[in-house]
């Protein structure tokens, strides 16, 4: 959206007005000098925004156990306080740009930050399920503006030599939060109540909605767009996103298809996204809430496509990591966060990298090659985690951990610098939306194909395993011999030891199993991005005018 109030000034606009100047120009001008004057306290507000909504996508799943046993709700019943969140996030991201241009984009955000606040405290407050689950879904809608609406605004309000670092410093947030929510989610669980996990929101919101509201002006000569609303458009896109999310969500506990109410939501959810895509882009729709005519910049469209993929990684990395360590190496949720700590701090440090290396008008490095580096980075800790034994040390784990951080960070700042440069101006928070939910869609998708890809695999190794305990096997009776050696000798009579061998045999089994079949998870992820690194190819380098959408005013 063209937004005089947050660009640079041009040549002439960039003296000061007048004394007694109440012309248009003269009030665009200021309000343009105003809010470049403090775009780093803007930067401020908008990031620590975004981390807060992001840390929220994970720092509560470590403390959904006492969650559930504070509130009497079984395991499933619990996930809703999750599920609740992220259903009504992906459903509002896409209307971001929508409400930015019927509203205003200060104060859309600033009502956004205000929203999500209220509903941390009511979530923190809460005493009842259906009251947690409710006010969680009204956080997600707030939490929307907070990722596209806040990276599209940064995009106007810093020059094009700017660019490179402040979308870095901003992805850094993005990117590292969601490997922080579990140490922070474990050490609160740990120390203190699960309320605590909603409570932090609320001082860091204040702040945050402070500078938002105090220093970003949108321009006086520029008025919210009024007219027909697309009721149409938001309707098949709540049901079509909102289904389809919920079927990512509650597929795997439902044995996906096999249920009629997962079935029904499949096709209900597919019709509608399929119908809101020929009515967004039909003639007679005047006003689309959603514009899918900026996918025709093949770069965007590419862009998206990686996004969907890095979500898969990102998301589906942060789900599998927690279950192998507290599963497989016996790790306590603190000790689990902490693990992965190390990889977040190379994420942001493989971050500000990559900010320098593409600031300016003449960046350094191709974005492109960063890309590849960054995928094979990724790749090769994958590769590192396939191959991980139930005897892994703490040192296997966090190096793998640190590759894959440091391959994060080279691949979100120069996929987002190529995206947002190809962009003309009125296009960048569409595109942000876009590009929130392909990143946050990704996530889902990575989760639920995970979850059922180590079920699946872990019952296929299991029977594997199990056709070699043949009672002749001579090193499965020599096994069972010397554990049951060993229970006669803790004083079990011979029947017991016996039986006790076999449970003992049966629990290494299943070990054995569920290890492979993260293995196997591990590489899967490794396949998926070699298979979509070809789409590199795709994408156009940056023209060096092209750098800052604003400057096309």
């Amino acid at each position: 959206m063209p937004n005089s109030a947050l660009r640079e000034p041009s040549a002439t606009s960039r003296r000061p007005a007048r004394p007694g100047g109440d012309t248009p120009h003269d009030r665009a001008a200021s309000a343009a000098a105003f809010v470049r004057k403090y775009r780093w306290l803007i930067l401020l507000g908008l990031i620590t925004a975004a981390i807060m909504e992001v840390l929220d996508t994970t720092i509560v799943n470590v403390a959904l156990p006492q969650m559930a046993g504070n509130l009497g709700a079984t395991q499933e019943e619990i996930g809703w306080v999750a599920t609740g969140y992220i259903l009504s996030n992906v459903i509002f991201l896409p209307m971001t740009a929508f409400f930015a241009a019927r509203f205003g984009r200060q104060r859309y955000l600033t009502v956004s930050i205000a929203v999500f606040v209220i509903a941390s405290f009511f979530c923190g407050t809460s005493h009842s399920l259906i009251e947690l689950v409710l006010w969680r879904i009204v956080q997600g809608a707030g939490g929307a503006a907070l990722l596209s609406t806040a990276q599209a605004t940064l995009r106007q309000i810093f020059t094009r030599e700017e660019q490179a670092l402040v979308q870095s410093v901003f992805m850094l947030g993005i990117i590292v939060a969601p490997t922080l929510g579990p140490t922070l989610g474990g050490w609160i669980t740990d120390n203190y109540t699960w309320n605590w996990c909603f409570f932090i929101n609320i001082p860091i919101g204040i702040v945050s909605m402070f500078l938002v509201s105090t220093f970003l002006h949108d321009s006086p000569d520029v008025k919210a767009k009024r007219g027909t609303v697309d009721w149409t458009g938001i309707g098949l896109l709540t049901v079509g996103v909102g289904g389809l999310q919920y079927v990512l969500e509650e597929g795997n506990s439902k044995d996906w298809f096999s249920d009629n109410t997962i079935l029904r939501l499949a096709i209900l959810s597919g019709v509608c996204l399929i119908t809101m895509v020929w009515w967004e882009l039909s003639k007679r729709n005047k006003h689309p809430v959603v514009d899918f005519r900026v996918l025709q910049n093949r770069t965007l469209a590419a862009s998206i496509f990686l996004f969907i993929t890095l979500g898969f990684g990102l998301y589906g990395g942060v789900f599998l990591f927690p279950m192998f360590a507290q599963g497989i190496l016996r790790m306590t949720p603190t000790e689990t966060g902490l693990a992965m700590l190390p990889g977040g701090v190379a994420t942001g440090v493989s971050a500000l990298l990559c900010g320098w290396m593409l600031k300016g008008s003449k960046p350094l490095m191709d974005p492109r090659v960063l890309i590849a580096c960054g995928i094979a980075f990724f790749s090769f800790s994958m590769w590192r985690m396939g191959h991980l034994t139930t005897v892994a040390g703490e040192v296997d784990v966090r190096n793998a951990l640190l590759i894959r951080g440091f391959g994060l960070g080279l691949l979100f700042v120069p996929i987002n610098n190529v995206a947002y440069a190809s962009l003309e101006p009125s296009e960048a928070q569409q595109a942000a939306g876009l590009i929130s939910l392909a990143r946050q869609l990704g996530g889902s998708f990575g989760i639920a194909l995970l979850a059922n890809y180590v079920s699946k695999h872990t019952q296929y190794h299991r029977a594997d395993l199990v056709s070699d305990l043949a009672v002749g096997n001579l090193g499965v009776t020599a096994r069972l011999d010397m554990l049951t050696k060993g229970m006669v000798a803790r004083g079990m009579d011979p029947f017991t030891a016996h039986n006790a061998a076999l449970k003992i045999l049966n629990g290494q089994v299943d070990m054995q199993s569920s290890m492979l079949s993260f293995n196997d998870s591990w590489i899967f992820v490794l396949i998926v991005f070699v298979c979509v690194s070809p789409a590199i190819l795709v994408l156009r380098r940056p023209k060096s005018h092209a750098g800052m959408p604003a400057e096309a005013h």
